[in-house]
C-alpha cells in the first residue's frame, strides 16, 4: 500500500499576524488587526471593481462568467448556469518562479 504524503499547511491570518508582530515587534492584536483592515480593504474595492495590485504577490480582480449550459453529472440532464462572479487572482513572475 502507498503511502499517503502529509496534506500543506494552511497559514491562516492569525498565523501571519503572528509571523508580523515577531518580526516587525507589534503586538499580535495589532498586527491582525492591521492584516483584517487590509482583507476588508480589498474586499471593498473588488466590490467597486477596482484591480488591486500587491507588489511582490500578484493583481486580484472581479471577472465576470457568462450564463452557459451545463449537465448535471448525475442524469446527464442540461442545466442553465446563471453568469456569475469571482475573484480571479494573477501572480507576479518573482512569485511563479519562487515556487
Amino acid at each position: 500500500m502507498a503511502k499517503k504524503s502529509a496534506a500543506p499547511a494552511t497559514i491562516t491570518l492569525k498565523h501571519l499576524a503572528a509571523d508580523i508582530a515577531e518580526s516587525q515587534d507589534l503586538s499580535k492584536k495589532h498586527a491582525e488587526a492591521v492584516l483584517t483592515d487590509m482583507v476588508d480593504l480589498i474586499t471593498k474595492h473588488l466590490k467597486k471593481g477596482d484591480r488591486v495590485r500587491i507588489v511582490g504577490l500578484g493583481i486580484l480582480q472581479v471577472r465576470k462568467r457568462a450564463a452557459r449550459t451545463g449537465r448535471n453529472p448525475a442524469t446527464g440532464e442540461p442545466i442553465h448556469i446563471k453568469a456569475s462572479k469571482k475573484v480571479g487572482f494573477r501572480p507576479v513572475k518573482e512569485l511563479k518562479e519562487a515556487i
